[in-house]
Formats: C-alpha cells, structure tokens, sequence
C-alpha cells in the first residue's frame, strides 16, 4: 500500500506544474498536468485492486495503471488546451469571452453581437465569427458542443423560453451549415431561468440576452 501511496503522490505532484496564461499573463496549474494527475490516481487504484495475491505484481498493477491513466488524462488536457488557445487567438477582438472550466471551453456570445432586438436570425457581422469557430470545432472534433440560449426577463416567460430555444438553434444550425457534425451539436434554450446579472438594470439585462457555447471532451 505504501507503494501505491507513492504512485499517487508522484501523479499529485504533476499538478503542481503551472503555466503562464498568454492572455492573462498569470500563472495557473496546466491543464494537461491536472489531467494527468486526476488519471494517474484513478488508474494507480484501478491497477492496485487487480487480483493478485503477490505484493510485488500489486505494485506493479498499481504503476501501470497510473501510467496509462496519467497518459489519458493528460491527453485530453492537452487536446483542450490547444484548442482554447485556437479559440482565444481566432476570437481575441470579437467580443466572445472564451471562459475555461476544468477540460470544458466555454464560448460566451452576448447578444449585441449575435442578434438584433426579439430576433432569432444571426447578424451577418456575426458570420465571421462563427465562421472561425467552426473551423476549430472541426478541427478538434473530439469533443461535444452544447449551444445554451438565454434572455432578460423582460416579456413572458414563455415567450423568452421559446425565443431562447430559436436562437440556440440558429447558432446550432450554422455551425452544423459549416461542416461540423450534426451528432455533435445539442441545442436548449433557458430563457430567463439562467441569469448572470441583476435584470434590474440595462446592464444587467444585456449581459442576461446571450449564446453559450460548451465544448466538451467526447465520451469514449
């Protein structure tokens, strides 16, 4: 067991590793690092409670399996590390905030940049943008893309729930129109149920009108 202890520790230690952001400027653990110490440890345990008998080879099981889980979950860290940092450069001074939460790449898409008032057609100014993005999304195809429409409460919440939806499935629409796989794409709408900010106030409620795009490792 102290072995296996040891094993962990080592992958632990993996996530220590940091980074300096390109965009930020600050330092923050890798991605790729954290994914390969979350893999290790899982693939330490997996290997460990093999059924052996013989102390040495539960060790060995233990090492293995956090290698091959180091490698996998690096992988998938590495995968999405690359592709937010295609995202942030292609997207840079376009007005999408791209929000990064664990190996998940969240595309925020306010709405005075992707609608006009109470319409769920996409502004043609917006078309390079999407355009950008599905040629990432393509390119790193390894992953699924959730498309979350959302609004102010300002109108009956049916109708915000109903043009949230349409507007989700605009954007789903034109991505899929780009040449990224139509399995991959999910689109839902939340109307006014999701705010960020206070519906009291015009500020408020324009950063409450927006697309969410989640980009997510696929599941093996």
């Amino acid at each position: 067991m102290r072995k296996l202890i040891a094993v962990s520790a080592m992958a632990l230690a993996a996530a220590a590793c940091t980074t300096t952001d390109p965009y930020t400027g600050q330092e923050k653990t890798s991605n790729t690092a954290r994914g390969a110490a979350i893999g290790g440890v899982v693939g330490a345990v997996a290997g460990a409670l093999t059924n052996t008998s013989d102390g040495k080879q539960t060790t060995r099981n233990a090492a293995l399996g956090a290698a091959a889980g180091a490698a996998i979950g690096g992988g998938v860290g590495n995968y999405m590390d690359r592709q937010e940092a295609e995202l942030r450069a292609d997207l840079e001074t376009s007005g999408v905030r791209v929000v990064r939460n664990g190996n998940n790449i969240d595309l925020i898409m306010p709405g005075s940049i992707t609608f006009g008032v109470d319409q769920a057609d996409i502004r043609p100014a917006f078309y390079d943008t999407l355009n950008d993005i599905s040629t990432v999304l393509q390119k790193y195809n390894q992953t699924t893309i959730l498309v979350e429409g959302h609004t102010d409460s300002t109108g009956a919440d049916q109708y915000n729930l109903d043009l949230s939806i349409r507007r989700a499935e605009s954007v789903g629409n034109y991505l899929a129109a780009q040449g990224v796989d139509v399995p991959r794409i999910r689109a839902l709408g939340y109307g006014e149920t999701r705010p960020v900010a206070d519906n009291s106030t015009e500020a408020g409620r324009q950063q409450n009108r927006r697309v969410e795009v989640r980009i997510a490792p696929a599941q093996s």
